[in-house]
């Protein structure tokens, strides 16, 4: 699984996509192939930006989407917001999709990856937390310390 969610796409696979995208746009149709397939680039980008707007693809394709197509939406919209670090979006969609497909092996590894890193998350935050807690009572101390000398001087 980690493998799916570090995949990078190549700059010339992006750029094939996007001129295919916008060429039908031009037209006044994109097919939800070509949506998927440019949505579906843009999530595996190195740039920010580009799987943002991947995830606003795919996400107008979930909309409109029967329950068998939404099943790969669903799942790079997890993919996309966990390549984000947008661990509870990338929950509910994983989620949706293991409502809907129970057995859903990539599914259930892919939420098992977000549960980690989101115990990760919410361990490295505890931690700087607590590292601040302990800082200020040291502080505390120091000006206790400070204040009791310079009151017996």
């Amino acid at each position: 699984m980690e493998a799916v969610v570090s995949d990078v796409v190549a700059p010339e696979d992006l750029l094939k996509f996007e001129k295919k995208y916008n060429n039908e746009l031009v037209k006044g149709a994109v097919s939800k192939d070509t949506k998927f397939e440019y949505a579906w680039c843009l999530i595996r980008s190195k740039y920010t930006d580009d799987i943002k707007k991947g995830i606003v693809l795919m996400e107008e394709l979930v909309q409109k989407a029967s329950k068998d197509d939404s099943r790969d939406f669903l799942f790079y919209l997890g993919v996309a917001n966990y390549r984000l670090k947008e661990y509870e979006k990338a929950l509910k969609y994983i989620r949706t999709l293991l409502r809907n497909e129970p057995g859903n092996k990539q599914a259930q590894d892919l939420e098992k990856l977000i549960d980690k890193a989101l115990k990760k998350d919410g361990l490295v935050g505890m931690a700087i937390v607590g590292g601040i807690g302990v800082g200020l009572v040291g502080l505390a101390g120091l000006v206790g310390l400070a204040v009791s000398k310079g009151a017996k001087s």
